[in-house]
């Protein structure tokens, strides 16, 4: 078989497991809405991480078997917080619930996320929003879609006309990760148009995706936050590095996702 033609099948069966990963993490979705609409209450930290633990489930319960009949000998990542690079071979990426205490706070900016990662490159990912039904993918090499319609960054050329966003990474950060974040966004505030910091990273990565803001950059981080968004944006035609400009890998401490025409401004106010 020749090079061109095992290139061709291989697309098309990524294709065909990006169509079935799409339909797993809608399937999760449908059963994380139904327990969405009250605050959860909780008094503890024990509590708490019941509570996102049970919401976990659910959606667990759906995509892993699903997305481990698509492919039996790949590995599985699930926990949200972790970080650094897989081994070899193929892995399953997955958020349950990205955005799991807006869940529980009945906040609508929450996601269940699934990316196939093989030999440490993201090959497709699919995020689904139940809220609002909708349902964003990319495939490596054929673009990013919301609903099939192709999607596209801003053109935006000047950082000071840019809507920009941060996140944070995870509860109870190393300070000095706070400190920097504390800077990075005062730096900001000078520079861009209009700064928003929300949780989760993910949501904020499909809308630089979309051209609705224009970059998005955060310190530290993990894989399940990052590697969905980061195949999105790339393929939408975003550019991804580290905050100095550096090629971004998942052990990278910092990361930067922006419209092409504001990414060099945008290292510039994260590095002064």
């Amino acid at each position: 078989m020749s090079e061109a033609l095992q290139t061709t099948d291989v697309a098309a069966f990524d294709a065909d497991l990006l169509t079935q990963a799409a339909s797993a993490v809608r399937t999760a979705g449908a059963a994380l809405r139904a327990r969405f609409g009250e605050v959860v209450r909780y008094q503890s930290r024990e509590e708490l991480m019941s509570a996102l633990a049970a919401n976990d489930d659910t959606a667990l319960a759906v995509l892993r078997p699903r997305l481990t009949d698509l492919r039996p000998d790949a590995g599985w990542v699930e926990d949200e917080l972790d970080g650094g690079a897989l081994p070899s071979g193929e892995w399953w990426v997955v958020d349950p619930v990205e955005g799991n205490v807006n869940h529980l706070h009945a906040l609508p900016e929450w996601a269940v996320t699934a990316t196939l990662v093989r030999d440490n490159q993201p090959v497709l990912t699919a995020v689904h929003l139940p809220l609002t039904g909708e349902t964003y993918t990319a495939l490596a090499g054929a673009g990013a879609h919301l609903d099939g319609r192709p999607l596209h960054v801003a053109g935006t050329a000047d950082l000071g006309l840019s809507i920009v966003a941060t996140s944070q990474a995870r509860p109870n950060e190393d300070e000095k990760v706070v400190r920097r974040v504390g800077s990075s966004i005062t730096a900001m505030l000078s520079d861009a148009l209009v700064v928003r910091t929300a949780v989760p990273a993910t949501l904020h990565l499909l809308n630089v995706a979309a051209g609705r803001i224009d970059a998005f950059w955060q310190f530290a981080g993990a894989r399940a936050d990052l590697l969905p968004g980061a195949l999105l944006v790339t393929e939408a035609g975003g550019r991804i590095s580290d905050a100095e400009g550096r090629r971004w890998t998942p052990q990278s401490e910092s990361f930067l996702a922006a419209a092409p025409g504001v990414h060099t401004e945008a290292v510039a106010t994260l590095t002064r």
